[in-house]
């Protein structure tokens, strides 16, 4: 496993970084925009932007890093941090814990498994743990305690709610209310499915930057604490949890294949997003839109392949 005294230099960071930005930018092979959200269609597939935050605060960006973009399944990492502060290990009375190996979307594994989600991470995990927070609230009251933990954690107030792209995906989201109509007739959806799906939606629809995703995900790369502070945003139990969930499951049915080309806990988004946490070193986060066959951002997963070799951080060993 990396640790600080594997890190390379600062300045040989920084470089690998702009070489991987620089690489990334003259590729063509960048697969294909998500089409089944109208505004993530509208998504120039030309951008690319990288940001590692190591534990000194030291920030390495490359293209377009603060370029804001649709955060999508990413959220589901924050939400799921959240659900679990609320309701601890009660929650997997209703989520499990083990990898999909079918698609995000899949109705065909859930109605087979009874109504209970495989993993946190699937759209019907993350429907269920939306669930878990919103109990006895309201939804735009759920909201806002989502959106300040984020802002929160990434030290940032102006990571906000794309509004366009929550509406897009209401207008769309027929496959996720027959996901959550499904669990709330087996009573793992408690709440109005409507104001279930409201939040799962608008968080999914949170636009961040990479550099403020690395920011935000710098407490699961240094035992749940914010390094800059110290200060503890889960325990070192919870935050290993977290990250054997984002490595077993972080990428959908394609999961396997990330820890084997990576191997770094990691959480993809349709957006184009990745995140990536090094224990103990640094967090990462890349975004190119352009996704592969399995809904995972091609580029993104090539140029942390490519950091993950340079820097020898693969918690598998260099």
């Amino acid at each position: 496993m990396p640790d600080g005294s594997k890190q390379a230099g600062t300045a040989d960071l920084g470089q690998v970084v702009a070489d991987i930005a620089a690489e990334m930018a003259a590729r063509t092979d960048r697969g294909e925009v998500a089409t089944y959200i109208p505004q993530l269609a509208r998504v120039d597939p030309a951008r690319f932007g990288l940001c590692v935050t190591t534990r000194d605060g030291t920030v390495h960006t490359g293209g377009d890093a603060d370029v804001p973009f649709s955060i999508q399944s990413i959220s589901k990492v924050f939400t799921l941090t959240i659900a679990l502060g609320l309701v601890g290990d009660a929650l997997w009375r209703k989520v499990g814990r083990e990898p999909s190996g079918d698609p995000f979307n899949s109705i065909v594994q859930l109605e087979h498994e009874h109504g209970k989600p495989r993993n946190p991470f699937i759209n019907a995990g993350a429907i269920a743990v939306t669930d878990a927070i919103l109990a006895g609230h309201q939804p735009r009251e759920t909201l806002g305690e989502i959106l300040r933990f984020m802002r929160h954690l990434a030290d940032d107030e102006t990571i906000s709610i794309d509004e366009d792209v929550a509406r897009s995906e209401k207008a769309t989201g027929f496959r996720n209310a027959a996901l959550a109509n499904f669990m709330r007739a087996h009573g793992v959806v408690e709440n109005p499915v409507e104001h279930t799906l409201g939040v799962y939606f608008h968080h999914c629809a949170i636009a961040m930057t990479c550099r403020q995703l690395a920011m935000a995900s710098r407490f699961l790369a240094f035992g749940g604490r914010d390094p800059a502070s110290g200060h503890s945003i889960v325990s070192a139990e919870r935050a290993r949890r977290i990250n054997a969930l984002m490595l077993t499951c972080g990428h959908y049915d394609g999961s396997g294949d990330f820890a084997f080309r990576v191997g770094l806990p990691g959480k993809s988004g349709v957006g184009g997003g990745i995140i990536a946490v090094v224990p103990n070193v640094a967090s990462i986060a890349v975004w190119s839109p352009g996704l592969d066959k399995v809904g995972n951002s091609r580029l993104g997963t090539i140029a942390l392949e490519r950091l993950a070799r340079a820097m020898g951080w693969s918690i598998f060993g260099s």
